[in-house]
C-alpha cells in the first residue's frame, strides 16, 4: 500500500456506471406499495420490478412475454403457410 494517493483527477460516483436505469426517489401511497410488495412475494419477483413493469405497460412499452411472442409467431407462420398453401399451425 502506498503512503499517499493522488485523487486530483478522481471523479465521484459509482465505479461502474449503470446504463438504461436511473435511480429516483418518489412517494407512493402506502396501500399501493403494500399491494406491489404482496404481489411480488406471490410471484417471486422484486416489487420494484413489478412497479417498473406496470409503468411500462401503462406507457405501452411492455416487453414481450413468452405467451405474446408465441401468439405473434403463430400468426406470422400461419400467414406464411397460407400464402404457400401448406398446412396451418393451430393451438
Amino acid at each position: 500500500m502506498k503512503k499517499a494517493y493522488d485523487f486530483s483527477k478522481a471523479k465521484r460516483g459509482p465505479v461502474i456506471p449503470q446504463s438504461g436505469k436511473t435511480r429516483v426517489t418518489m412517494y407512493l401511497d402506502d396501500d399501493v406499495l403494500e399491494a406491489f410488495r404482496e404481489r411480488a412475494d406471490r410471484l417471486g419477483k422484486g416489487y420494484q420490478t413489478l412497479i417498473n413493469e406496470a409503468l411500462k405497460e401503462h406507457l405501452g412499452t411492455e416487453t414481450l412475454n413468452a405467451r405474446t411472442l408465441r401468439k405473434i409467431l403463430r400468426e406470422e407462420l400461419n400467414r406464411t403457410v397460407t400464402s404457400t398453401g401448406a398446412k396451418r399451425f393451430s393451438r
